[in-house]
C-alpha cells in the first residue's frame, strides 16, 4: 500500500520542488521509501512513498521504469493474482527483475494495453506514463477501495492519493455546491466530487487517459452490467459457490511479506473473515478490536469470544471520550473534505493499535451492502407497500418510544415523487431529508439526489436500496475512512469480501437468500455457522459507531457550542442560522434525537477553519 503523485504539463514545466511537496504532503501512506522521477523535457513528474508488503527489496521500490525506460508507473495498492499473470507475461517474454506485482501491472500494461485492468483481481490506483506518445494513464480498481484525484487546467494536470498534495495548486476559494448538498445529505461527499470545484475524484472502475489537450474517462466495470436476468435461489449450490470464492478471496489476501491480522468486531462480517482466514494460518493470527467506556456500545466482549474460540492472538483498546476530543481536530487533516462519519475516529484507533504489531490487515467491510445487514432494507419494503396508508401507521406509532416515534414519522415523510433509496438512507443516519435540507439550508440549485443505473432483471425495492449502499455509500464513506484510518498509520487494509468476484456473485442472489424469515445475511452467516455456533450471534446488529449523542450534549458539547453558534453559522450564505439553532435548543432540551444533523455542521465548520488558519 503506498501514495501516488504527479504533474503533467503541456508547457514542458513540471518543477521537481512542486513534486516533491506533493510527495511529501501523504509521507504517512509511505513510509518505508520515496522515489521521485522527472522525464528528460519536464513534461511529466510521478511521485511516490512506498509502504512495503510485497518484496521487501529496494528494487521493487517506485517509480518503476520498463527496461526499455518508455514506460514509468507508480502504483498504490495489491494485486492478488500477480504470480498467475507474472506467468502469462513471461510466456510473452517479459524478464522480471523482482518479486513485486508492481513490475506485473507495469508489463501488463505493455502487453495488453488498458485493457489489462480487466484481468486484474485486486484493489489499486496507478498511474503509468507513455514516455514516446506523451499519454498519461490513471487506473481506479471496480469498487473504489483505493482512491485517486485529480485536477486539470487544461495546461497542467495534478493527481495524487489524496487531496492534500493538489489542493496548494487550485483555488480553494471555489467550493462545489452539489458536492455540499451530498455532504449535508448523506455525510460524506461521493465521486466524482470533491469539496473544490476545480478537483474530481476518479470514480470507481474507470480509467482516465491524458492524450496532450484531451482528457476522457472510460468504464471498465459498471456495477449495473453485472445484474443478471436470472438469480441463483438454490440454497445448497449458493452456499457451497460462495464459501468457495470466500476461501479463494480470503486466501490471496493473506500473501505477504510481512506480519498481518484482523479487524475483529465480533459480527458477522469480520467474523467469517477471521475464522476463514485462521483456518487457512497454521499459526494463531492476530486479531484487533475497540471496546467503549460506555457498556452500551461495548461490542468488544463478543469479539474476545470469538477471538478465544477461533484461538487467535486478541488486543483490545478502550476508547473514552478523552481518546476522541484530542483526536477530532484531526478529521479535517485525515480527510482533507468534510467527512462526517465519526466512526472513523475508532478506526483510527484500532488501526493505530494494529500498527503496532502488523503491517497489513483484513477488515469485513462490505457484507451489510451484499446481505442486505441494514434494518433501512426493511423500511425500504415497508414505504415501498405502504405508501398508500402511511397515515394510519402514523397514527399506529403513538405507542412507541419518543425516538422511535421522530424516527419513524420521517422515514414516512416524504413526497411521492421522492427518490426512495437517498431518502432512506438520511433519515436511517439521522442525516437531513429532502424537506429538512430545503428547511435548514438555501442553496441555488435543487438537490438532485444519486440515481441508479438500469439493469437487466427489475430490483426489488430492498434490492434497489442494498445497491445504492453497495455503489455509493461503501466508496464513498466506508471504504474512504479505513483507507485514511489506516494509512495514516503506515497499515495496509485489504477487504476479501470486495473481491469483485464475490460481489458479482452476490448481486445475483435469490434476495430470500440475503434475508429468510427476517433473518439478516442469511448465507453469510450460513458460511460462518461452519466455523462458529450460531449461539455466539444471537444478538442485535450493533455497528461500529460511538456514542456521539451522549458525548455531544457532555463531554463533547464545548465543540458543539464552538462551531454551532450564530456568529460560525452566519460566515456562510448557505446556513439557515435560526433554524440550525432552534435545532441545537432542540437537541440540548432533550426534544430531537438528530444529533447527527449537528454533528455534520459541527466537521464542515471545523474542516472550513483547519483550511483558513
Amino acid at each position: 500500500m503506498c501514495g501516488i503523485t504527479g504533474i503533467v504539463n503541456r508547457r514542458a514545466n513540471v518543477k521537481h520542488d512542486h513534486l516533491a511537496q506533493m510527495t511529501d504532503s501523504i509521507a504517512h501512506r509511505g513510509p518505508d521509501a520515496k522515489g521521485l522521477f522527472v522525464n528528460q523535457n519536464k513534461t511529466c513528474g510521478l511521485g511516490h512513498r512506498r509502504l512495503s508488503i510485497l518484496d521487501l527489496s529496494e528494487a521493487a521500490n517506485q517509480p518503476m521504469h520498463s527496461s526499455c525506460e518508455n514506460y514509468s508507473l507508480v502504483y498504490n495498492g495489491e494485486l492478488y493474482n500477480y504470480k498467475a499473470l507474472r506467468a502469462q507475461l513471461e510466456q510473452e517474454g517479459h524478464d522480471f527483475k523482482t518479486t513485486s506485482d508492481t513490475e506485473v501491472v507495469l508489463y501488463a500494461f505493455m502487453t495488453w494495453g488498458p485493457k489489462c485492468v480487466e484481468k486484474f483481481n485486486g484493489m489499486f490506483a496507478f498511474a503509468l506514463w507513455n514516455e514516446n506518445t506523451k499519454q498519461l494513464f490513471l487506473f481506479r480498481d471496480r469498487l473504489g477501495i483505493k482512491p485517486l484525484f485529480y485536477a486539470w487546467d487544461d495546461e497542467t494536470f495534478y493527481f495524487s492519493s489524496e487531496l492534500k498534495a493538489i489542493a496548494p495548486y487550485i483555488d480553494r476559494t471555489k467550493w462545489d455546491e452539489k458536492a455540499i448538498q451530498h455532504y449535508f445529505r448523506l455525510g460524506y461527499i461521493p465521486s466524482p466530487h470533491t469539496i473544490y470545484a476545480a478537483v474530481r475524484k476518479l470514480e470507481e472502475g474507470s480509467y482516465l487517459q491524458l492524450d496532450k489537450a484531451e482528457l476522457t474517462i472510460h468504464k471498465y466495470w459498471i456495477l449495473e452490467e453485472k445484474v443478471s436476468k436470472s438469480t441463483l435461489t438454490n440454497e445448497s449450490e449458493a452456499k457451497k459457490l460462495y464459501h468457495k470464492l470466500l476461501k479463494e478471496s480470503v486466501k490471496s489476501r493473506l500473501q505477504s511479506d510481512v506480519p498481518f491480522g484482523v479487524f475483529l468486531s465480533g459480527g458477522i462480517d469480520s467474523s467469517a473473515i477471521a475464522a476463514v482466514a485462521q483456518s487457512l494460518s497454521d499459526q494463531p493470527i492476530s486479531t484487533f478490536s475497540i471496546g467503549f467506556e460506555e457498556a452500551s456500545f461495548n461490542e468488544s466482549r463478543y469479539a474476545k469470544e470469538v477471538a478465544e474460540h477461533l484461538g487467535t492472538k486478541h488486543h483490545e483498546f478502550t476508547l473514552t471520550h478523552r481518546e476522541v476530543q484530542d483526536l477530532i481536530a484531526e478529521i479535517p487533516i485525515w480527510y482533507d473534505e468534510p467527512f462526517a462519519d465519526a466512526s472513523a475516529l475508532p478506526t483510527y484507533l484500532v488501526s493505530k493499535m494494529a500498527s503496532e504489531k502488523v503491517k497489513m490487515v483484513l477488515t469485513g467491510d462490505g457484507g451489510d451492502e451484499q446481505f442486505m445487514g441494514y434494518g433501512m432494507y426493511t423500511w425500504a419494503d415497508r414505504l415501498t407497500t405502504l405508501k398508500t396508508i402511511r397515515w394510519f401507521l402514523k397514527k399506529a406509532l403513538a405507542a412507541s418510544s419518543k425516538t422511535n416515534k421522530q424516527r419513524a414519522s420521517h422515514y414516512f415523510d416524504f413526497n411521492k415523487d421522492e427518490h426512495l433509496p437517498s431518502h432512506i438512507f438520511s433519515v436511517d443516519q439521522g442525516l437531513y431529508n429532502s424537506k429538512q435540507l430545503k428547511h435548514y439550508f438555501r442553496f441555488q440549485e435543487e438537490y438532485s439526489p444519486l440515481q441508479l443505473g438500469k439493469t437487466k432483471r427489475p430490483l426489488l425495492v430492498s434490492e434497489q436500496q442494498s445497491f445504492y449502499d453497495l455503489k455509493y455509500y461503501l466508496p464513498g464513506d466506508l471504504l474512504t475512512k479505513v483507507d485514511r484510518a489506516t494509512m495514516q498509520n503506515g497499515l495496509e487494509a485489504r477487504v476479501p469480501l470486495l473481491d469483485h468476484r464475490l460481489v458479482e456473485f452476490s448481486l445475483n442472489l435469490d434476495e430470500k437468500l440475503k434475508r429468510k424469515g427476517g433473518d439478516s445475511k442469511y448465507l453469510l452467516k450460513k458460511v460462518l455457522y461452519e466455523y462458529i455456533p450460531a449461539a455466539f450471534f444471537n444478538r442485535p446488529k450493533w455497528g461500529f459507531g460511538i456514542p456521539l449523542n451522549l458525548w455531544l450534549s457532555n463531554e463533547l458539547k464545548p465543540l458543539l457550542d464552538q462551531y454551532v453558534n450564530e456568529e460560525a453559522l452566519s460566515k456562510y450564505s448557505f446556513y439557515k442560522v435560526n433554524e440550525i439553532m432552534e435545532l441545537k435548543k432542540q437537541y440540548l432540551e432533550g426534544k430531537t434525537y438528530l444529533f447527527n444533523q449537528l454533528w455534520l455542521v459541527v466537521v464542515f465548520n471545523m474542516w472550513v477553519e483547519s483550511i483558513t488558519n
